[in-house]
């Protein structure tokens, strides 16, 4: 990290938004007003050699603190932690570093976290997932959070891959040779991009480079066959990303999760009329 860099992040980690850096009667403060609470939720798992485990974390917590101001969202303290990475996905579980959850696990943690959230009293709750992996297991977590509480005026907004609603424009921009599917595209253009533009200490951009698996069939096998994970943990061309298309598609993320949020969790709710 560049000196002239540190002060920047230093800032953005202590972020007023963040909750775990707020004192209990300041959380109770913003309960009272009816603020919420966004949860980021993403996974330790290889990236390749260009770019951190932590990937997954860092990218839904910069984007939960981009429209946590104006929706008045507390930012929780992310997990960290996911399902299992899977081959085709994200290059499996052979990694070294790829630390994972069993389903069960990772459910009944999600669970657990929104739970004590609606027991302190937020009734506006939302979990942003960057991990492909963990997608209905989240779900199922935010679902049964609800179930187990006997309120019934909270909600929470259960948004994934908030990547998938980037514009034809900008899907062109990324990808002009075409676009190879969301699986094979793990720690390659896009997410490489947006670290490239949000996190440039991050990206060891001499180490980018383009890969693939020998074979991607629509199925998986059990143990994983080894022509199904390329020996770099790139499933395709990282070598494309640039900060650019980082910056172009973030707009566009934090665009679209802004109004997700504004339109089925706004400040005041429509039934508090």
């Amino acid at each position: 990290m560049t000196p002239d860099r540190e002060p920047a992040r230093a800032t953005t980690r202590a972020h007023a938004r963040f909750l775990g850096e707020r004192t209990w009667p300041e959380v109770q403060s913003a309960i009272a007003r009816n603020a919420g609470v966004i949860l980021p939720i993403g996974a330790t798992e290889q990236h390749g050699p260009h770019l951190p485990l932590n990937t997954d974390v860092v990218l839904p917590t910069e984007v939960a603190l981009a429209v946590a101001e104006p929706l008045d969202l507390l930012v929780a303290p992310a997990l960290a932690y996911g399902s299992r990475s899977r081959p085709l996905s994200g290059g499996g579980q052979g990694f070294v570093g790829t630390t994972s959850l069993r389903g069960p696990t990772f459910i009944a943690l999600i669970t657990d976290v929104l739970s004590e959230w609606l027991r302190h009293g937020f009734r506006r709750l939302a979990v942003l997932n960057w991990h492909w992996e963990n997608h209905n297991f989240v779900y199922e977590g935010a679902y049964e959070a609800l179930e187990l509480r006997t309120r019934t005026d909270a909600r929470i907004a259960v948004m994934e891959s908030p990547f998938g609603q980037l514009s034809p424009e900008t899907m062109n921009t990324l990808y002009p040779e075409g676009f190879p599917g969301w699986e094979p595209e793990h720690a390659s253009i896009l997410e490489t991009s947006l670290m490239m533009h949000l996190r440039p200490d991050l990206v060891r951009e001499e180490l980018m480079i383009d890969d693939a698996a020998a074979r991607s069939p629509w199925y998986d096998v059990l143990p994983t066959p080894d022509d199904f994970v390329p020996t770099s943990g790139v499933l395709w061309k990282a070598t494309q990303a640039t900060r650019e298309k980082g910056e172009l598609a973030w707009g566009e993320i934090v665009e679209g999760v802004s109004q997700a949020l504004v339109k089925d969790l706004p400040r005041t709710r429509s039934d508090d009329a």
